[in-house]
């Protein structure tokens, strides 16, 4: 099983240190702050206070036998960027960066980060796409421009099947889910013959511009 470090306790980093000990995987958590460790030493493996800047006492504590570390560390922009470098000349595998601009960003990603993540970014973009249209659920932004989304078939849809609807050529979305609610089960890769039911859900990938025409053809 995998192990993971979290490095900043802000509420992004609280939540998958959480996340991830309630399906027992190994997490330890470090943080300078003794009032946030102490929120989490009763669900992970370890919770160390200490300074991540401290390129020894990361050495010391074993980091590279994580498969991945986590950095979390808020709005300090300078300590995200130095610990990342440090992990990066340690020798870490895997390095999952929190960044709070693009220029943070691209900072991160050029000094090693094998994966630089938007929290706050990625809510608003989901939340603004389900106010955007009642019908969607979730969204998830895989490039600019070019999404994943989770939204309930429009009226048109229903008792047709897949094949008729046609909606790889009609609007560039390709379905690769279908989540049936009634009865409950999950359609991978589903059949052309598939026909919709009001209690669908479906998972497309496409174009943020597609699924917009998409949504608005009912």
């Amino acid at each position: 099983m995998r192990k993971f470090a979290i490095i900043g306790l802000s509420n992004f980093g609280f939540y998958i240190c959480k996340h991830l000990a309630q399906h027992d995987f190994e997490v330890m958590a470090l943080d300078n702050d003794e009032a946030k460790i102490e929120k989490v030493k009763h669900f992970v493996s370890k919770a160390i206070i200490m300074d991540a800047t401290d390129k020894d006492a990361l050495e010391s504590l074993g980091i590279t036998d994580f498969d991945v570390v986590i950095v979390s560390l808020g709005d300090r922009i300078d300590a995200s960027v130095l610990v990342t470098l440090y992990l990066k000349e340690l020798g870490v595998q895997e390095i999952i960066a929190k960044a709070t601009t693009e220029d943070h960003g691209k900072i991160l990603d050029r000094i090693g980060a094998t994966t630089v993540v938007f929290p706050e970014r990625e809510v608003a973009f989901r939340l603004a796409r389900s106010l955007e249209n009642i019908n969607v659920l979730d969204a998830i932004p895989l490039s600019p421009g070019v999404s994943i989304l989770e939204f309930g078939p429009p009226g048109s849809f229903l008792g047709k099947s897949l094949k008729e609807l046609d909606l790889r050529n009609q609007y560039g979305v390709q379905i690769v889910v279908i989540k049936e609610l009634v009865p409950e089960n999950l359609v991978i890769v589903p059949h052309p013959d598939h026909k919709i039911k009001d209690s669908d859900i479906l998972v497309g990938i496409g174009k943020d511009e597609d699924f917009q025409k998409l949504l608005g053809a009912e």
